[in-house]
């Protein structure tokens, strides 16, 4: 039964991850290492040139631009809307925190298999390739989206610190739930994906993680052009950008199964 045969791979999986200390640690210590940085750094603009920026013409289109997914901040004083603002990058930021996990962990677990020659008696299983490679994608996933709601939880209680808990109820909203419940989970189970990929093909645990490594670019470009105005993703971008994302993620995976041929790949790894 198809269920159970991903099941089967989730537990090897997570057998595998819970014997590594390293690994535990990227799963905890990496997102929160993550999390900090974003917040110190969101502080620091705030601090050194939020002023600045609420009076400065090239971020006015930016500001106004605010008002349409966050229609309170109309109300709201110019500083407390740069401050808004940069609450909002929150939202890139965590997705950095799926990936950087995956990069590591997705990358590694096949390459370490084939290392080990560990991968050999589970491609004799009656498994499939692509309850082969879900199983082992959702095996990182899972954990990683927990901590990564765990660290969206402990951005609020940041924001609370920072002094700008009055903020909160512009910034919880539509666009930031279907961030965190439809981008972030699409984001990070493509990084899985794409980790599986260059750990299946590549020979060593180096080249498998720069395989996935551009993966994070198009994230600070996507943090880039919203603090810029180029582009402001409203509500319905938002949502067309995770379904998009979901559409990959499918032909993503038709695409790792396609790679993974399991036939010779005993035969290429030996």
């Amino acid at each position: 039964m198809t269920i159970e045969r991903i099941k089967n791979v989730l537990r090897n999986e997570w057998k595998v991850l819970a014997s590594e200390p390293t690994t535990i640690m990227l799963f905890t210590l990496v997102p929160l290492i993550i999390l900090a940085e974003a917040m110190v750094a969101i502080w620091l603009v705030a601090m050194i040139g939020g002023e600045a920026m609420a009076g400065n013409a090239f971020f006015a289109g930016t500001l106004d631009k605010l008002v349409t997914s966050y229609p309170g901040a109309v109300d709201l004083p110019d500083l407390d809307r740069v401050r808004l603002l940069l609450l909002t990058q929150l939202n890139f930021f965590t997705l950095l925190i799926p990936t950087m996990v995956a990069i590591y962990a997705g990358a590694y677990g096949i390459v370490e298999e084939k290392v080990s020659n560990s991968l050999e008696p589970l491609l004799a299983t009656p498994v499939k390739t692509w309850e082969l490679l879900f199983g082992k994608a959702m095996a990182g996933f899972l954990p990683a989206m927990i901590i990564t709601w765990i660290c969206a939880a402990l951005a609020l209680v940041g924001v609370y610190i920072l002094g700008w808990g009055y903020l909160i109820g512009h910034y919880i909203n539509i666009v930031w739930a279907v961030n965190f419940f439809l981008i972030s989970p699409a984001v990070a189970f493509l990084s899985f994906l794409l980790g599986i990929i260059g750990s299946s093909r590549a020979r060593d645990h180096r080249s498998a993680q720069n395989m996935v490594l551009f993966i994070i670019f198009p994230i600070f470009i996507l943090i880039a052009v919203q603090m810029t105005g180029v582009i402001w993703f409203t509500p319905l971008i938002i949502v067309v950008m995770g379904i998009v994302l979901c559409l990959i993620d499918l032909l993503v995976l038709r695409i790792a199964v396609r790679l993974f041929q399991r036939e010779s790949i005993i035969i290429r790894w030996r």
